[in-house]
């Protein structure tokens, strides 16, 4: 590019044309540094270029040990890396992954208001299943549960409506299904929520000894925010 331009970083990048020699491009000598220096860039025109010189390369491909970017990267396309991305903070499609899990969004019934709520945390990594029962006495768990939750530790809250119904929990059928029994043998009407602990994965080490997530005992790649 000319020296002097003043176009934006995401502009079509145009190669530099020169009328001078085409010499082959040769692996370069030298020795390595480690400094973290700034790149260096021409201030020769085209037209005070030495008749003399090689046509000038340009980087269609580069390769690097450490890079140090003191402000921002933009560009598009994939980002493939093999080892650890460790930052300060994290944006991807505007949201921020913190060591609290939120999700921010517009109010839905103020206008000019947004609502924020943040995920339940505990010792395990569970999912939940809510729902009424009306005239009915079998709680029907998804199908993908059997897959996904261990059926040892399902845990079932129940929440009578209108009347008092003596709920209990009958017996819970794997995780496939759940009966509930009414002790006064009355309609059966209430809120049912039920929890269970994923078993794909090894279970959550709530407690270790450490400094660091870099210390954590288990295998910290199934966790997406571990800031």
């Amino acid at each position: 590019m000319p020296a002097e331009s003043n176009k934006k970083v995401d502009d079509e990048f145009v190669p530099r044309e020169t009328k001078n020699n085409n010499c082959n491009d040769k692996f370069m000598g030298g020795t390595k540094s480690i400094r973290y220096d700034y790149i260096a860039k021409t201030t020769t025109g085209d037209d005070d270029y030495p008749e003399e010189a090689c046509d000038l390369f340009y980087h269609g491909n580069a390769q690097i040990d450490n890079l140090q970017v003191n402000n921002e990267i933009n560009g598009i396309g994939s980002i493939d890396i093999s080892g650890t991305v460790k930052a300060s903070e994290v944006t991807a499609s505007g949201i921020t992954l913190t060591s609290r899990k939120p999700f921010d969004i517009p109010h839905p019934t103020k206008t000019g208001y947004r609502l924020r709520h943040v995920c339940l945390e505990g010792p395990e990594s569970a999912v939940y299943y809510r729902g009424r029962l009306v005239d009915n006495n079998v709680i029907e768990l998804p199908e993908y549960w059997t897959g996904l939750v261990d059926s040892q530790s399902i845990t079932v809250s129940l929440t009578q409506i209108m009347s008092s119904q003596d709920l209990i929990v009958d017996k819970i059928e794997g995780c496939k299904r759940i009966i509930i029994k009414s002790g006064s043998a009355v309609r059966i009407d209430c809120y049912f929520l039920v929890y269970g602990e994923r078993i794909d994965g090894e279970k959550l080490i709530v407690e270790y000894e450490g400094n660091s997530i870099d210390d954590y005992p288990g295998d910290n790649s199934i966790y997406s925010i571990n800031k």
